[in-house]
C-alpha cells in the first residue's frame, strides 16, 4: 500500500520539476514510510511512497518495463497478480520481482488500459507511455483508494491526496461553493468535485488519460448491473458462502502481519470466521468501546473473538480532544463527518502497534442492505406516507418534534424524530432522506442569500444523477446503486483509506471484492430485504458459518457519543470554532447557528450532524485555506 504523486506539463516545451516532486511526496510519507522513489524525465514527474506489503525487497516504485518506455506508481494490491503473471509469462513476458506493481506493468504492454479489467482488488495507479507521452490514471471499481488531480489548461498535477497537489503550489486555495453547499447536507463532498476549487476526484471505476497537447478524457470502465440472475435461494446462498469466503482468503496475501477489525456484528465476524478458516494462525482482532455502552460493541466482540479465538484488544475511545480532531480533518483533506472517522482513526493507530494490515467488514450493508435507512424506507412507502397529508404535517411532525433528544445513541424516542424529519424530505432524495442533515427550510435559514444566490439549491441533483443510472431496476436496487456509487465510495471509503493511511496501516475490505459485489447485485429485491428484516438472505447464508449470538444481533456500527460530548466537553471548543471561522461568518447567518447551538446544548433537538458539520469545515478552512497548511500538526 502507497501514496502516489506526480505532474504532467503537456506544453510542447514542458519540463518536469524534480524539487515540486520531492515536496509533494514529503507531504504524503504517512502513507509509505518504508520507501520513496521517482521518475523525472521530459513533460513527466511522478513517484510513489511505498508501505511494505508483498515481495519487501523487490518492490521499489515507480517500476518501468526493460525498454524503460513504460513507467507504473502504484497504490494497492492486486490479488490475483499471481495467476495474471502466469499468464503473461506464457505470453513472453520476464519478470526481475515478485511484486503485484510489476504485474500491471507487463499487463499494460499486453493489453493497455484493458488491463485495468483483470486486476482483482483495490488500487489507484499511474502509467506513463513515455513512446507516446501519454499519462493514464486508473481508480479501482468500487473506489476502495482515492486519487485526486488538478488541470490548468497544460498541467495535470495528481495524488492520493490533496495534500499532495496543493504542496506543488500550481493550485489556487479557494473554496468550492456548490461542494460546500452539498457537504452541508451530505457530511461529504459528492465526487467529482472536492471542497477544494479546481481540484477534482477520479470517480470509482473510471480512468483519465491524457495526452501530450490533449485534454484530460475521463471515462468509466466498470459498473454494476442490478439484473436479476435465474437462481433458487440455496443456489444464491452458496455463492455468497463461497464468494465471501473465496474474497476474504485472497486479502490474506501477505509478507507482514494482518489482523482483523471485530466489531461482533455481522460483517466483521464473518470475515473472521473466514480468515480462520484459511489460516491456522492466531489472529489478533481490535475493537473499540466508549464509557457509555449504548455507543459500545464490547460484549459482542469479545464473544466473538472468544469464540475464534483470537489475540483480542479493546481500545476505549475517551472524549476526542482538539489535537485528535484538527488531525483527524488534516488527514481527511476535506470535511467529510461521518461520526466514524476519527473513533476509526484511534483503532487504526493501536491496531499498527501490532500489525500492518487489517481485514475489515466495511461494505457489507451497501452489498446486502444492511444500514437503517432501508427500514425507513421502506415504512414510509408502505404506511407513513400514505396516512393523510394534513395529519402528517399538522399532528405527527409537530408532536414528535419538540419530544427531547434522548442521550443514548438509539431508542424509540431518538429514532422515531429521526424517522420524521428524513420522511418530510422530498421522496426524489429516496432512502437518502435519513442520511441527510438539511432541508430546504433550513437552507434558507442556515446560508446568506448572497450565498445562495451563487450556488444551485438542488440538493438532491447528486442522487437524482445515480439513481438514474441505475437503469430500469426496482426502488430497493436504485437505492442499492445509489449507495454504492455515491455514498460509499465519497464517504465510506473515503474514511477508510485517508484514516487507516494517517497511521500507515492498509485496510481490505473483502465484502467489495467486485465479483462478490457483481453477484449479489443479481440477488432479487425479496429475497434480500422482506418485510423489516435487514440483510435476510445474507443471513441465511451465514447459518452455520456464525454462531447464533451473532445472527440475531441488530446493527451498531463505529459510531460516537459526539450528541453528548458537545454539551459536555467539547462545548468551549464548538462555540469558539463556530463564531470565529471566518468561512462560516460570510457564508452563514450566524444568529441561525446560534439558535443551533442553544436548541443543542438544552435538548429542544438534536442538532449534532450539522453543528459537528460545521465544526469540521471551520478546521478545515483554518488549516488548509487561511493556514495554507501542507503539514499535519
Amino acid at each position: 500500500m502507497c501514496g502516489i504523486a506526480g505532474l504532467f506539463d503537456t506544453r510542447a516545451e514542458g519540463r518536469a520539476d524534480g524539487e515540486t516532486l520531492s515536496r509533494m511526496l514529503d507531504t504524503i510519507v504517512h502513507r509509505g514510510p518504508d520507501d520513496v522513489g521517482s521518475h523525472v524525465g521530459g513533460p513527466m514527474a511522478f513517484g510513489t511512497r511505498r508501505l511494505k506489503i508483498i515481495d519487501l525487497d523487490g518492490g521499489h516504485q515507480p517500476m518501468a518495463n526493460e525498454e524503460g518506455t513504460l513507467w507504473v506508481a502504484y497504490n494497492g494490491e492486486i490479488y490475483n497478480h499471481a495467476t495474471l503473471r502466469r499468464e503473461l509469462e506464457q505470453a513472453g513476458h520476464r519478470f526481475r520481482t515478485r511484486c503485484d506493481t510489476e504485474v500491471i506493468v507487463h499487463a499494460w504492454e499486453e493489453f493497455g488500459p484493458a488491463a485495468a479489467d483483470r486486476f482483482e482488488g483495490q488500487f489507484a495507479f499511474a502509467v506513463w507511455d513515455a513512446a507516446a507521452q501519454s499519462l493514464t490514471l486508473v481508480r479501482d471499481r468500487l473506489g476502495i483508494k482515492p486519487v485526486y488531480y488538478h488541470w490548468d489548461g497544460t498541467r495535470l498535477v495528481f495524488g492520493s491526496e490533496i495534500k499532495a497537489i496543493l504542496a506543488s503550489d500550481l493550485v489556487p486555495r479557494e473554496v468550492d461553493l456548490e461542494s460546500l453547499y452539498f457537504y452541508v447536507g451530505y457530511e461529504f463532498v459528492p465526487a467529482p468535485a472536492t471542497m477544494f476549487r479546481g481540484v477534482r476526484k477520479l470517480p470509482a471505476g473510471h480512468r483519465l488519460t491524457l495526452a501530450a497537447g490533449g485534454e484530460p478524457v475521463v471515462e468509466s470502465y466498470w459498473d454494476v448491473r442490478f439484473e436479476s440472475a435465474e437462481l433458487s435461494e440455496e443456489d444464491y446462498v452458496r455463492g455468497i458462502r463461497r464468494l465471501l469466503g473465496e474474497a476474504v482468503e485472497k486479502r490474506l496475501m501477505s509478507d507482514v502481519r494482518l489482523g482483523v477489525f471485530l466489531s461482533g456484528g455481522l460483517d466483521s465476524t464473518a470475515v473472521l470466521a473466514y480468515a480462520k478458516q484459511a489460516t491456522d494462525e492466531k489472529l489478533p482482532t481490535f475493537t473499540i468501546g466508549y464509557r457509555d455502552d449504548t455507543f459500545s460493541e464490547w460484549d459482542y466482540a469479545r464473544r466473538a473473538a472468544a469464540y475464534y479465538g483470537t489475540e483480542h484488544h479493546e481500545i476505549v475511545i475517551e472524549p476526542l480532544t482538539p489535537e485528535l480532531i484538527e488531525k483527524s480533518v488534516w488527514h481527511l483533506d476535506e470535511p467529510m463527518t461521518d461520526l466514524s472517522s476519527m473513533p476509526f482513526h484511534v483503532l487504526c493507530r493501536h491496531a499498527r502497534e501490532e500489525v500492518t494490515v487489517c481485514l475489515s467488514g466495511e461494505g457489507g450493508d451497501e452489498v446486502f442492505v444492511g444500514y437503517d435507512r432501508f427500514i425507513a424506507s421502506k415504512i414510509d412507502r408502505l404506511w407513513y406516507s400514505r396516512l393523510p397529508a394534513p395529519l402528517r404535517r399538522h399532528v405527527v411532525e409537530p408532536a414528535v418534534r419538540w419530544l427531547p433528544d434522548q442521550p443514548q445513541k438509539k431508542g424509540t424516542v431518538n429514532l422515531l424524530k429521526r424517522f420524521i424529519e428524513g420522511a418530510a424530505l422530498p421522496i426524489e432524495a429516496e432512502h437518502m432522506r435519513w442520511q441527510y442533515f438539511s432541508s430546504a427550510a433550513q437552507d434558507r435559514r442556515l446560508f446568506t442569500p448572497t450565498f445562495l444566490e451563487r450556488v444551485v439549491p438542488d440538493p438532491f441533483a447528486p442522487i437524482r444523477d445515480h439513481a438514474g443510472r441505475a437503469g430500469d431496476v426496482d426502488r430497493l436496487a436504485r437505492e442499492c446503486y445509489v449507495d454504492l456509487r455515491l455514498t460509499m465510495p465519497d464517504s465510506v471509503l473515503m474514511k477508510v483509506d485517508k484514516m487507516s493511511m494517517a497511521t500507515s496501516l492498509e485496510v481490505r475490505v473483502p465484502f467489495l471484492d467486485h465479483a462478490l459485489v457483481e453477484f449479489a447485485a443479481r440477488i432479487p429485491s425479496d429475497l434480500k430485504f422482506p418485510g423489516l428484516r435487514t440483510k435476510s438472505i445474507y443471513r441465511k447464508a451465514m447459518v452455520g458459518v456464525l454462531p447464533p449470538f451473532v445472527l440475531d444481533r441488530g446493527k451498531q456500527g463505529y459510531s460516537l457519543p459526539i450528541k453528548n460530548w458537545l454539551r459536555g466537553d467539547l462545548r468551549g471548543y464548538m462555540t469558539g470554532l463556530l463564531r470565529g471561522s471566518p468561512l462560516l461568518r460570510e457564508h452563514l447567518q450566524m444568529g441561525h447557528v446560534d439558535t443551533l447551538i442553544d436548541e443543542h446544548l438544552r435538548r429542544v433537538r438534536n442538532h449534532n450532524h450539522v453543528l459537528w458539520g460545521l465544526m469540521n469545515l471551520a478546521i478545515w478552512h483554518r488549516r488548509f485555506i487561511e493556514g495554507q497548511a501542507v503539514q499535519a500538526a
